[in-house]
């Protein structure tokens, strides 16, 4: 007579898993492939991706692919320091060059701007944008060690972001100053190991506060103050974030307004200065049609106002290098008007916007 056999609990555990494991099929091997080239009539075109939080080789993958069949020739991504640059020194490249291999095989211009504090690098109890002078030789260290390995690859590099904003600046009070200051290190640093790496400094968000404002300063006043302070021998070209919000492309910039040809104010500010071979290159921009928010368009609006401004930009702007839509994808709903920025859905479905674009740029093969 045959004898049961019977197992323990933890043994017919063991055993279920294994079999499920060898039950499942094989990971999808996701390849960069062949390179490509971006075929567009107007290069100008640029899309601010947000892959930073994507994890899925595929999705990565497919977002630049639509990138470039959209016909824009470059992308702006966030890399952040936090994520990569451990206490003890080491770095972990796996997901920047994930994103920058598969942009590269998409013949694609990679814009990389750089933020975010590790822990370590900051004092306790204070934000992720928080960044002393006490940190600063650190994230030196590290954009150095960014633009060096993939100097073949990234042709940019953005330092921070909108720093003339409390939130970015670590929730405490703006200065144009310290920014200076971070860039006479960082500048140095990148150029010692990548010399023809393109140093930007970080755009400013457009705001009409005021200064002694806890929310922020106004960028134009910023951007005077920054050259005041001796910015002008430390970056390459300047990040500009210039947003239509409720106007036209072609609405007459005020210093009061917050509109897309506030970029020629910026431009004034610069010359003023002396610096007039600096270019410009615009890393976010765009119009929202959410339905019932405040500052957002109509759709049909949305699609004239974004073909207009790069018509505009190409015709009237010699300085402005590029003009990157914010934002091409977010990998989840935000389920908030943010969402409406974007030009294709979570779930890969292009709106009407990226089609209208893809005809724009004479990639449209219907």
């Amino acid at each position: 007579m045959l004898q049961q056999i019977t197992f323990k609990p933890a043994i017919r555990l063991a055993i279920l898993t294994f079999i499920i494991i060898t039950l499942q099929p094989s990971p999808l091997l996701i390849v960069p492939g062949p390179e490509q080239e971006v075929q567009t009539t107007h290069p100008i075109l640029g899309v601010h991706t947000r892959l930073t939080d994507e994890v899925e080789p595929w999705k990565i993958q497919r977002s630049l692919q639509m990138v470039r069949e959209m016909g824009a020739t470059w992308i702006v991504e966030f890399f952040p320091w936090a994520y990569y640059h451990a206490e003890d020194g080491g770095f972990s490249w796996t997901h920047p060059d994930l994103v920058i291999e598969h942009a590269s095989a998409q013949g694609l211009k990679v814009i990389a701007r750089l933020g975010l504090t590790p822990e370590w690098a900051r004092p306790e109890d204070t934000p992720l944008n928080y960044l002393d002078d006490d940190g600063y030789d650190a994230f030196a260290l590290f954009a150095a060690a960014f633009s060096e390995r993939y100097q073949d690859q990234v042709s940019h590099i953005i330092v921070w972001n909108e720093p003339n904003l409390s939130y970015e600046w670590g929730y405490r009070p703006t200065s144009a100053e310290s920014y200076v200051d971070l860039l006479r290190v960082v500048y140095p640093a990148i150029k010692d190991v990548s010399p023809d790496t393109e140093v930007l400094a970080g755009a400013l968000a457009p705001t009409l506060e005021p200064p002694g404002s806890q929310w922020g300063m106004n960028d134009l006043l910023y951007l005077d103050a920054m050259y005041e302070a001796g910015a002008a021998n430390y970056f390459d070209g300047l990040a500009v974030h210039a947003y239509g919000l409720t106007f036209p492309p072609d609405s007459e910039p005020e210093e009061q307004l917050l509109n897309f040809r506030r970029v020629e104010l910026v431009r004034n500010i610069m010359v003023q200065h002396g610096d007039i071979i600096k270019p410009i290159i615009i890393t976010e921009s765009g119009w929202n049609d959410h339905p019932r928010w405040t500052f957002a368009v109509r759709p049909s609006q949305r699609i004239d106002f974004t073909k207009e401004a790069i018509h505009y930009a190409e015709e009237n702007w010699p300085f402005v290098e590029g003009i990157a839509i914010w934002a091409f994808r977010y990998p989840a709903l935000t389920k908030s008007y943010p969402d409406y920025y974007t030009l294709v859905t979570p779930e890969f479905v292009a709106k009407p916007i990226y089609e209208a674009l893809k005809e724009f740029t004479d990639n449209d093969e219907g």
